[in-house]
C-alpha cells in the first residue's frame, strides 16, 4: 500500500513540478526581455529585485486573464471576475476532448498525431447538420455530435485499419492526413454545398440557433454545454479503461501486443477500435467548438487544438483524469496570455515556450528528479546516488 501511495503522490508531483520548473525558467525569461530589469544587471541586488517584479507583473496578469479579474467585477457581481475563467473553461473543454483522442491511443501503445485532421471533420461534421437541416433544439444538438463523431471515428478508424492490415505506422499516415483534412476543409468551403451566400471568401454558413450548445452561466459567460460533454467524455475514458473488459485489452495491446496476441486478443481490431474511439473523441472536440464558440465553419476551424492535445495527454500522463486538469492549465495560458501581453508588454510567446518547457521537463523525470532530490519509487534510493539514467 506504501509503494502504491508512493506511485501516486510521483504521478501527480512530477507533472505539478515540471509545471514549477517552466514557470521559474519563463520568469527568468520574462527578465530578460523587459527593457527595464536588463541595464540594472550591473547593480546584482537591484537587478534581482527588478527580475522578481516584473515575472511578478506578468504572472499576475497571466492569472488576472485566465482566472479572476476584480477589474471586471462591475455594480458589486463578484461572479462577472470569473469572466477570465469562463473563458479559460471555453478554451479547455475542445482540449480536453481532444486530448482524450491522444491519451487513449497512448495507453493502447499508439501514437495519435492525427486528432488535428479528426477534430476538423468532426467540426464539417457538426457544421452541416448545424446549418442544413431544422430541427428541435435538443435533437438537433444530439444530431449535430452523432454525425461529428461518426464522421471523425471514420478518419481516425482509417488510421487503425492501414495499420492492422498494411502494418503502415500510424504516425506518419495520422500527419499526412493532417494535410489531406486541412486542404479538403479549404476545398469544401468553397463548394456551393459549404459556401455562406453571397460570400466569396472561405465561410461556410451560421450554425442555426437551434444547434447551439447553451450556456451554463448565463449569456455575459461564454462557457457552455460543451464543457459538461467534455467531463462526461473524460469519465466515460476512465471507466472504459479501468472498468471494462475491452479496457483491459486496450492496456493488454499497449503494454505487449505480443503477448496480448498470444492471450487471444485480436491485436488488428483493437488497433482499429482505439483509432475510431480516438477519433471519435477528437471530433466531438470539434462539435464542441463549432457549436459552442464559433457557430460557423472557418478554414481555422480546428485552430492547433489537435496539436495542443498532444502536449496536454502527456502531462495528463495519459490518464483521462489528468488530461482533464492539464487542458484546464493549458486553456488558462492561452486566455490569460493575451492579458499578460496587453498589461505588461510581455511577448506573447513566452506563453509557447512555458507550454514547450513542460513538455521538456514532463518528456525528462529523471531531470525533475534530480532537480528535486525525489527517490526513485522501484529502487527507494535517491535519483542524486545513482545518476540520471540509474
Amino acid at each position: 500500500m506504501a509503494h502504491r501511495g508512493s506511485a501516486v503522490v510521483q504521478k501527480v508531483a512530477l507533472p505539478a513540478l515540471a509545471f514549477l520548473l517552466a514557470l521559474l525558467s519563463g520568469g527568468i525569461l520574462i527578465a530578460l526581455s523587459d527593457p527595464l530589469v536588463l541595464p540594472l544587471i550591473g547593480s546584482p541586488w537591484k537587478f534581482v529585485k527588478a527580475a522578481f517584479r516584473s515575472a511578478g507583473k506578468a504572472y499576475l496578469a497571466l492569472f488576472q486573464g485566465s482566472f479572476f479579474d476584480t477589474n471586471l467585477m462591475t455594480h458589486g457581481s463578484f461572479i462577472s471576475g470569473f469572466y477570465p475563467f469562463s473563458e479559460t473553461l471555453v478554451i479547455a473543454a475542445p482540449l480536453i476532448l481532444a486530448g482524450l483522442s491522444v491519451a487513449l491511443a497512448f495507453r493502447a501503445g499508439l501514437f495519435n498525431i492525427g486528432a488535428q485532421g479528426q477534430f476538423i471533420f468532426g467540426a464539417i461534421g457538426a457544421s452541416y447538420i448545424g446549418f442544413k437541416f431544422e430541427l428541435p433544439p435538443v435533437l438537433h444538438v444530439l444530431f449535430a455530435i452523432l454525425g461529428a463523431i461518426l464522421l471523425s471515428a471514420i478518419w481516425g478508424g482509417l488510421v487503425g485499419l492501414l495499420k492492422a492490415r498494411t502494418g503502415a505506422h500510424e504516425v506518419i499516415v495520422t500527419i499526412m492526413l493532417n494535410y489531406v483534412a486541412a486542404y479538403f476543409l479549404l476545398w469544401l468551403l468553397k463548394t456551393e454545398l459549404f459556401l455562406r451566400p453571397g460570400r466569396l471568401d472561405p465561410l461556410a454558413p451560421p450554425i442555426n440557433q437551434s444547434a447551439h450548445l447553451p450556456h451554463l452561466l448565463g449569456k455575459d459567460l461564454r462557457v457552455n454545454a460543451g464543457l459538461l460533454i467534455a467531463l462526461g467524455a473524460a469519465f466515460f475514458l476512465w471507466w472504459l479503461l479501468n472498468r471494462s473488459t475491452w479496457g483491459f485489452r486496450f492496456r493488454a495491446v499497449g503494454a505487449n501486443a505480443a503477448a496480448a496476441r498470444t492471450a487471444g486478443i485480436s491485436v488488428p481490431f483493437v488497433t482499429t477500435a482505439v483509432m475510431a474511439i480516438a477519433g471519435g473523441l477528437a471530433g466531438l472536440g470539434g462539435a464542441v467548438q463549432t457549436l459552442g464558440t464559433q457557430y460557423a465553419l472557418t478554414t481555422d476551424a480546428a485552430g492547433s487544438f489537435g496539436f495542443d492535445a498532444i502536449t496536454v495527454a502527456l502531462l495528463g500522463r495519459a490518464n483521462p483524469i489528468g488530461t482533464v486538469f492539464a487542458a484546464i492549465l493549458f486553456g488558462g495560458l492561452r486566455a490569460g496570455g493575451s492579458t499578460m501581453q496587453a498589461n505588461t508588454q510581455t511577448p506573447i510567446d513566452i506563453v509557447l515556450v512555458i507550454q514547450a518547457l513542460i513538455v521538456l521537463f514532463i518528456s525528462a523525470p529523471a531531470l525533475v528528479k534530480y532537480i528535486f532530490r525525489l527517490r526513485d519509487i522501484k529502487t527507494g534510493s535517491s535519483v542524486v546516488s545513482k545518476g540520471w539514467n540509474g
